[in-house]
């Protein structure tokens, strides 16, 4: 009798007590900040939205959980996710406002794990003079001529060099092999450090670092974030040795890469330990963001038989009047070509490299009628504006040509595929030339086709996780 009683009065408590802690938490909110919280859900107590917001995350239309409030809230709207009360937009106009914030107002905010393994000197998440400087130093060296010279030499040999192993009768992964040309070709920029043992155990131990980003927050022996943790430690004590036999040669005039950039500044917040930090988290996008931007591009190009046509004509003819002049192709040739930037521009808008950004807010702010709360989070969403049929048309469709038209503007608030404000990722004109390269000598050298498909000039590809296809070899 008394089991059957405690198993009926059970959900009746918890029930009770959850709509207690929402009723309460939302009078709570109203009488403070009266009708001017963006309309939306809390969801449940502690959790909030975030198994949904997670779970959609995984499916094919990571935007569903945007898209689904938005239509029952407006573009801005309250949610729960990630342990914290959060303002979510997909309001272009908004998401500037955010982004174009100074750190009086806003201040980088992320899932625990990541702020754990970031570290407290990271340039993702320090704020003011320290974080405008390293960001400007590295910006302006990334802008450099010497730097693009040198990506352009790397990334044609290493694109050549796992080219040359293509074989016609096995399956290629190319996100597996974007990946492997695109971390060479970064750490080369960060640490100049070429192929070899030294290599390999960064890549082994990075694999290990970035797993834990997303887990969860706890940093005990065996959890996924101790063991990221170790790898991070690991990474770094290979780079303080660099950095130490750099500081002992002495400084050098002009910089071949960013440990010389940082090392030649002479402020004293920049230590030894600051510097290695930084440098493994700038090797993110070399094994993330930009193998991402080549394999989508790879996986557009083949569902678009027409944009990979004009894609191929144009670097075919390129490649024929270089050769006609005995030149290679140097940096600004790739970046010149028209329909080539179109590509890597709808793949941006279409692939969203990166979803969106977080940031905390400290203080009260008001941004078009709508309160974001002191202490909250608001949550940046590019992903939602670049698929908006509000803002383009059949967003859905991959359609480079949309860019030829007068009114499409990159510099528009409704594309900002890099974020943007004092926190702009330096890195765009660089993960363009990569790709740049790697379409040129892809579509000059190969194409490609399913594996159950009959040899074609333009099929179709399937898309996978790894993208694997077959290649056949063409002469031009």
């Amino acid at each position: 009798m008394d089991t059957t009683w405690i198993l009926f009065a059970t959900p009746i408590f918890l029930c009770t007590l959850i709509l207690y802690y929402r009723n309460r938490l939302s009078l709570k909110l109203k009488s403070k900040h009266g009708n001017q919280l963006p309309l939306g859900s809390l969801g449940w107590p502690f959790i909030g939205e975030t198994i949904d917001f997670v779970s959609c995350a995984y499916t094919d239309r990571p935007e569903s959980f945007m898209t689904k409030r938005r239509t029952m809230y407006g573009k801005v709207f309250k949610s729960h996710i990630f342990g914290s009360p959060t303002i979510v937009s997909t309001d272009a106009d908004v998401n500037k406002f955010i982004l174009q914030s100074d750190a009086k107002v806003f201040v980088p905010s992320y899932p625990k794990s990541l702020m754990k393994l970031m570290g407290e000197s990271s340039i993702l998440l320090i704020n003011g003079t320290l974080q405008r400087r390293i960001h400007g130093l590295i910006g302006a060296f990334f802008k450099s001529q010497q730097l693009k010279i040198q990506i352009t030499t790397d990334m044609e040999k290493y694109v050549q060099e796992s080219m040359a192993n293509w074989k016609e009768d096995q399956p290629i992964y190319i996100q597996d092999e974007t990946k492997k040309i695109a971390f060479h070709v970064l750490v080369k920029a960060l640490i100049s450090l070429d192929p070899g043992e030294e290599m390999e155990f960064l890549i082994k131990h990075f694999k290990e670092f970035i797993s834990g980003l997303m887990s969860l927050p706890i940093s005990l022996p065996g959890t996924k974030l101790y063991q990221s943790l170790q790898a991070k430690k690991k990474m770094a004590k290979l780079v303080r040795k660099t950095i130490e036999a750099r500081r002992n040669k002495g400084v050098t005039e002009v910089p071949k890469d960013v440990v010389d950039v940082l090392l030649n500044d002479t402020s004293e917040k920049l230590t030894d330990d600051l510097i290695a930090d930084n440098i493994i988290d700038m090797m993110i996008p070399g094994e993330d963001s930009v193998p991402i931007l080549m394999t989508l591009a790879t996986k557009y190009l083949s569902e678009c038989p027409d944009a990979l046509q004009q894609l191929t004509e144009e670097n075919i003819k390129i490649k024929k009047l270089k050769d006609q002049l005995e030149e290679p192709l140097c940096w600004s040739d790739y970046l010149s070509l028209p329909f080539t930037q179109k590509i890597i521009t709808e793949t941006l808008r279409m692939g969203n490299i990166i979803n969106g950004v977080m940031r905390k807010a400290l203080k009260d702010v008001e941004i078009k009628g709508y309160i974001i709360p002191q202490g909250w989070c608001v949550f940046a969403n590019f992903r939602s504006v670049h698929l908006d049929e509000k803002n383009y048309d059949c967003p859905y469709q991959f359609n480079p040509w949309r860019w030829q038209e007068k009114d499409m503007n990159l510099n528009s608030n409704n594309f900002s595929p890099f974020g943007g404000g004092q926190r702009l990722c330096p890195g765009i004109d660089l993960a363009r030339l990569e790709a740049s390269i790697y379409l040129h000598h892809l579509v000059t050298q190969f194409r490609w086709y399913a594996e159950e498909d009959t040899i074609v000039n333009f099929p179709t590809v399937r898309m996978k996780r790894r993208m694997p296809v077959l290649v056949k070899r063409v002469e031009i």
